[in-house]
């Protein structure tokens, strides 16, 4: 099982408020590194992040199929599980060589992927599988779900950690580059929020473009990251670069 996690790979752009297709990012040796494991023809299959919005699936579907093949891999299907087939997936999610789970809102894809049971069905995978955003972070085994709703900031029964798939210890905490300037509920996202969580478990910003490649037990940060615990912010790769990484002693 190769692991990509990311914070965002592209594949799409909004032009007079319609997103047109391009190709992914090609930045930090992403393309390279993807292209590593990936076969020809291969059978790629998204798991929805939004799985009752099946219009947004749809169109997530049609382009990826174009950014795929616009950054130069092959594909002989694309498909994507949501509410309309999700009771078939333990039937069909080893037909595929590529998972790729989609970004959106954390605790809704978190619900979804308990109720698909993908736990359990993904550590049997031998493909890749991509983390976008939200997927990246559910795939944590203590998944910390920064609130991102106004209303999720003074919501008492918000639950900031999750149980999630188990795929890595890394919490991941995406889009870095927006989140220095963003206010949730009132709130400085970073500073009043970030920096207080990690005062219960550290986890790692990445800017869009970013990513962690799990390769077999090996974890390796490429591009920009930093480490946030106890709040204190601290960068430990920068763009352009690659670092094994080695998990700092704290609350992991």
């Amino acid at each position: 099982m190769k692991v990509f996690l990311t914070s965002l790979i592209g594949g799409s752009y909004v032009e007079k408020g319609i997103r047109i297709p391009c190709p992914l990012f090609d930045e930090n040796q992403f393309l390279v590194n993807l292209k590593k494991y990936w076969a020809e023809n291969a059978k790629c299959l998204i798991i929805s992040s939004s799985p009752d919005n099946t219009l947004i699936n749809d169109s997530f579907l049609t382009i990826f199929k174009e950014a795929f093949s616009m950054s130069g891999f092959s594909l002989s299907k694309i498909d994507i599980c949501d509410r309309r087939n999700e009771d078939k997936l333990a039937k069909i999610i080893y037909d595929y060589d590529v998972l790729l789970l989609a970004g959106g809102h954390v605790p809704t894809q978190n619900e979804f992927f308990h109720r698909i049971n993908l736990k359990e069905l993904i550590h049997k995978f031998n493909g890749i599988i991509i983390g976008i955003s939200a997927g990246s972070m559910n795939s944590a085994g203590r998944v910390y779900a920064q609130p991102e709703l106004d209303e999720e900031v003074t919501d008492t029964n918000y639950k900031r950690y999750l149980d999630g798939l188990d795929l890595t210890k890394i919490s991941i905490l995406p889009h870095f580059q927006d989140l220095r300037e963003a206010t949730i509920g009132g709130l400085r996202a970073l500073e009043d929020i970030s920096f207080e969580d990690s005062k219960a478990k550290l986890f790692y910003a990445l800017v869009d473009g970013s990513y962690v490649l799990i390769d077999d037990h090996d974890e390796t940060f490429y591009g920009e990251v930093y480490w946030i615990e106890n709040g204190t912010i601290t960068k430990v790769c920068e763009k352009g670069e690659c670092k094994q990484l080695t998990l700092h002693k704290g609350k992991s």
